[in-house]
């Protein structure tokens, strides 16, 4: 695992928003952050440094924040294997080093993974009262269907790790859906399989955090199925664009803590006279450094501690 050091060294002096090599393979689809390659039996996921905001992808980019992403997802899928069988291919390095001849950027940034049939629900895990979650609570005590006592407060740890699945939208947003709606969809096998682990990862994922000064409030999982059936975490897993990350030092019951991932940029945009469409203005420099030190010292501190 590269040290933070050494991946701060690697950052690009300016953002990769289309990849600046060409790659001998066909680009079957290009995300708000990722493009995506067919190698024939596996697929390979590179992340660019773009951003998006209020579902915009914003001109310019984070550089570097794309190497950081992928390779604290890399973290996480060695440190949960135990856990969660994972997509990561065991010959990774040989496929983007010497079948596709990447640069060390190129490597940094890429993943080459099994292929397999995505769920389609998204498998998010909440220990805390946080953002739609709070918003839900404070309407009816519940979050997405859970009822929870009274007396919780905004950021408030709950009284354990609820499941809260939500759909997996191709267009708009993903909506909440109860356990049985879910197990309408993936079937109860597969919903008890996921639910069980999603909640043992956030568990894992929580206490590793917690010696490096940080919590995990909230995340997301992603899981995909190969022919056989068998279960694979997929995605990116336990990163800042996945997680709500809390300094520990900082949190308080009662308000919102500053949290690790593109708040910065949100909290900017905030203070403009912008209606949060396309096309998106463009990120002042100060932003964009203070954007890239937070992803850059979560990462640092994570693996630091693991």
């Amino acid at each position: 695992m590269i040290s933070g050091e050494d991946l701060k060294a690697a950052l690009p002096a300016t953002p990769v928003r289309d990849l600046i090599e060409s790659i001998d393979a066909q680009k079957v689809a290009s995300g708000k952050v990722r493009e995506i390659y067919d190698l024939h039996d596996s697929v390979l996921l590179v992340a660019t440094d773009r951003i998006s905001a209020f579902d915009v992808v914003l001109p310019g980019g984070i550089p570097g924040r794309g190497l950081i992403l992928t390779q604290l997802s890399h973290f996480w899928f060695e440190k949960t294997k135990h856990i969660a069988a994972n997509h990561i291919l065991p010959n990774e390095s040989d496929i983007l080093k010497d079948q596709l001849g990447l640069s060390q950027d190129g490597q940094l940034r890429s993943m080459a993974v099994r292929k397999l049939k995505p769920l389609n629900i998204e498998c998010i895990v909440r220990g805390y009262l946080a953002g739609s979650g709070w918003s839900s609570y404070q309407e009816s005590r519940s979050v997405c269907g859970i009822s929870l006592p009274e007396g919780l407060n905004q950021a408030s740890p709950l009284p354990e790790p609820i499941f809260t699945p939500t759909t997996k939208a191709k267009e708009g947003h993903d909506m909440p859906v109860t356990d049985e709606e879910a197990r309408a969809i993936v079937g109860d096998y597969v919903f008890d399989q996921v639910k069980e682990t999603s909640l043992k990862l956030y568990d894992f994922g929580h206490k590793l955090a917690k010696k490096a000064g940080i919590i995990l409030a909230d995340t997301k999982f992603e899981f995909g199925l190969d022919d056989d059936g068998n279960l694979y975490l997929i995605d990116e897993v336990l990163t800042p664009d996945s997680s709500r990350y809390w300094e520990a030092s900082e949190w308080r019951e009662g308000i919102s803590p500053a949290s690790f991932d593109k708040q910065i940029i949100r909290d900017y945009l905030e203070t403009l006279d912008w209606d949060k469409t396309a096309p998106g203005p463009e990120l002042p420099a100060e932003i964009i450094e203070r954007a890239q030190q937070r992803y850059l010292e979560v990462y640092s501190r994570l693996i630091a501690v693991g």
